[in-house]
């Protein structure tokens, strides 16, 4: 890191989408408050940040997404009440939300695509480099990708994103990177980007997972970014001029992850998830491995 690089402080956290794919569930309740096992998504997501170092954490919330600014809030009553009956532990876990990080709150009003809402983040973050986390990707603790993605901006300047080599049958659900290599085995430099690609025109199988470091010049691109796929203002768009010219903003790296990464981005994946966390608890795994050995084998 240069002494004139800021050090990383900031998260932002898009989480403005109406999650129809978990409808009807959603239709009161965001879909970042769905519990997997028995935290909401978004908390992972916030405590990912916060143990990478960066505890000021920016959320990009839309209409009826007030359960989310609850949650990370004080709750006295409750907090009163599991006092009086002498519930430590169950007090501890609901303060913890509350004192995790120093949370802010911006409304994305008109929802136009990850980029716009990256774009709605410029007035807090201002000329710093930030990190994204989308809260579909919930990573391990155990396997720090975003300090990793922290550790190599730092080094490398510019902006950083996340990749996983997927099945070539998949990476028409992803961003796509074309990359060269480093002398680093787990680092490659970002050439090219592509939204979405049919497989035929797809110039790797690494996929962008939902974990950015971002130079503030995306701003400026941002502001000028056509709508893309969708409709929509896309983040890979603007990072491709980036990744095309790094005059702009510095070079574009990837992190190549091949940790544990749980995706909750739709109902399948979410249950899975579920279940993948719940069989490493220690206070649930035993018993609910030994349920799903005996599940298993009667529905075979």
């Amino acid at each position: 890191m240069t002494e004139s690089q800021p050090r990383i402080s900031k998260a932002v956290i898009p989480a403005a989408g109406l999650g129809t794919r978990f409808l009807p569930a959603t239709k009161a309740t965001p879909k970042e408050m769905l519990p997997v096992v028995d935290k909401p998504a978004i908390q992972y997501v916030v405590e990912e940040a916060v143990s990478a170092g960066l505890d000021d954490v920016l959320m990009v919330t839309g209409r009826n997404k007030r359960p989310l600014e609850d949650h990370f809030d004080r709750n006295y009553e409750l907090e009163s009440a599991l006092q009086r009956k002498g519930d430590g532990d169950r007090l501890a876990k609901v303060q913890q939300s509350s004192d995790l990080a120093t949370m802010h709150y911006v409304r994305q009003g008109d929802p136009r695509g990850l980029g716009h809402a990256v774009l709605c983040a410029a007035p807090h973050v201002g000329d710093e480099p930030f990190a994204v986390l989308l809260g579909d990707d919930l990573i391990d603790p155990r396997d720090p990708l975003l300090a990793r993605m922290v550790e190599a901006q730092e080094e490398h300047g510019g902006s950083v994103i996340a990749l996983m080599e997927v099945a070539p049958e998949q990476i028409h659900l992803y961003g796509c990177a074309a990359v060269e290599g480093t002398g680093e085995s787990d680092l490659v430099k970002v050439t090219g980007l592509v939204e979405k690609p049919d497989r035929a025109d797809a110039p790797s199988t690494y996929a962008i997972i939902g974990r950015y470091v971002l130079d503030p010049s995306i701003f400026a691109i941002l502001r000028k970014t056509e709508p893309g796929r969708g409709g929509e203002i896309q983040l890979t768009d603007a990072l491709q001029q980036l990744a095309a010219d790094e005059k702009v903003g510095g070079p574009v790296h990837g992190v190549v992850f091949k940790g544990r990464r749980y995706d909750t981005g739709d109902r399948g994946d979410y249950l899975r998830a579920i279940v993948r966390l719940a069989c490493e608890r220690e206070d649930l795994g035993p018993d609910f491995r030994a349920w799903l050995r005996r599940y298993v084998a009667e529905e075979m």
